[in-house]
């Protein structure tokens, strides 16, 4: 190879190494939250990582299998002191859902296990619909330009309520650390008890004996 082409290929080389480089440093600052305005969700989703977790407690560990089999308990129960809205513009926290068992679920209409999953929420909600101390608060991370699909798409899955984070960071409160769909199953004294990232059937045996379960512990 001529000095010429040599000089090329190091420049070459170089290039592609400080591409390389920018992009984990973009990548490191959206795993540490920061960037979140900036960053397109796709690329928070692909940045996520995984904050401190523990076994879940013993009674419901036994829930923890089928499509529940990644549930896992978050290394603290306290949940985020965090303003999202209600369809009607309304300021709302998980706080407000105390007294009640609440699954809380992250989700967005760009995210397509969040769509697949939606129906079966629809129907844990629609099984304890007549319970006033269990809600299912589907919170969705779409942004100004999707919103609307977002609203028309919760209407289609009744019993469900239209929430929306305008922010795009409750979902980065939580252990996935912006993963989508990401659920959270609270009790009623407001306590995180698990987390599942990913997919699930909250329609399915598990997910209603783990509800079960929860309600009846008064």
């Amino acid at each position: 190879m001529s000095g010429s082409g040599r000089t090329w290929a190091g420049v070459a080389t170089f290039a592609v190494i400080g591409v390389i480089g920018v992009g984990a440093a973009l990548l490191y600052v959206n795993q540490k939250g920061g960037g979140k305005e900036s960053a397109s969700p796709e690329a928070q989703i692909q940045a996520q990582t995984q904050a401190p977790v523990q076994p879940l407690e013993p009674q419901l560990a036994a829930f923890a299998k089928g499509s529940l089999a990644a549930l896992q308990a978050p290394a603290s129960p306290a949940a985020p002191d965090y303003v999202f809205k209600t369809a009607d513009g309304a300021d709302v926290r998980l706080a407000d859902f105390a007294g009640k068992v609440t699954v809380v679920n992250l989700w967005a209409t760009w995210c397509a296990p969040c769509k697949i999953e939606m129906p079966t929420l629809a129907a844990l909600a629609d099984r304890y619909k007549a319970r006033d101390d269990f809600a299912v608060v589907a919170v969705s991370m779409d942004l100004d330009k999707t919103a609307d699909e977002a609203r028309d798409f919760i209407a289609q899955n009744a019993p469900l309520d239209f929430y929306i984070d305008p922010k795009f960071q409750l979902a980065f409160e939580f252990p996935g650390k912006g993963a989508m769909p990401q659920t959270i199953v609270m009790d009623r004294q407001g306590r995180v008890r698990a987390v599942l990232t990913g997919e699930a059937d909250w329609a399915g045996p598990e997910a209603r004996a783990l509800i079960d379960h929860l309600l009846a512990e008064g």
